[in-house]
């Protein structure tokens, strides 16, 4: 069982490229929103049980993928609302189950989030998508973060989506779908 676990800021990609890589590999998309979506239905973003609930969903579901031995590719923002553990544990519930974690970084600059965040995709699957709000989280820590390994780096504003997944499909040498 592999996780491919994709983090990156705001904007830069995670979800685009998740699914071209889930198309090149056949591998399942568990985005970090469709958790944080169905959360939000009853819970305010950050309160103490949208927390808590989200870090659990998304554990329980690593955990029963690993010992079920179903691959998948997951996409996480980090910030400051999650655990600054939480990859560690994410590492140690796989693991325990004889799975796998491959931890893989996009970045892109500044300018780049900039100009991707108002995209109207992003309105419609309820992303952050407001420059305004985007600079108003940074300025008070919210995207504050201890950093993630990354096996592979890849600059999502010099790399089309198509491209980032080829790469790393390529990098972490998985089958093709």
């Amino acid at each position: 069982m592999r996780l491919i676990f994709i983090h990156g800021p705001a904007a830069s990609g995670k979800l685009t490229v998740a699914r071209e890589l889930a198309t090149l590999t056949g591998l399942p998309l568990f985005h970090n929103h469709l958790v944080v979506d169905a959360l939000l239905a009853v819970f305010p973003f950050g309160s103490p049980a949208f927390v808590e609930l989200r870090e659990r969903i998304w554990l329980d579901v690593f955990r029963a993928a690993a010992a079920e031995g179903r691959s998948l590719i997951f996409t996480f923002h980090p910030e400051a609302s999650v655990a600054p553990d939480f990859p560690a544990r994410v590492v140690a519930v796989v693991e325990a189950a004889g799975g796998r974690v491959d931890f893989v970084g996009l970045t892109c600059a500044p300018e780049v989030v900039e100009a991707r965040v108002g995209a109207a995709s992003r309105q419609a699957s309820g992303k952050l998508s407001s420059l305004a709000l985007l600079r108003e989280l940074e300025a008070k820590g919210a995207f504050a973060y201890p950093p993630i390994p990354a096996a592979i780096e890849i600059d999502t504003g010099a790399v089309q989506p198509a491209e980032a997944a080829t790469r790393i499909r390529d990098g972490l040498g998985l089958r093709q779908a």
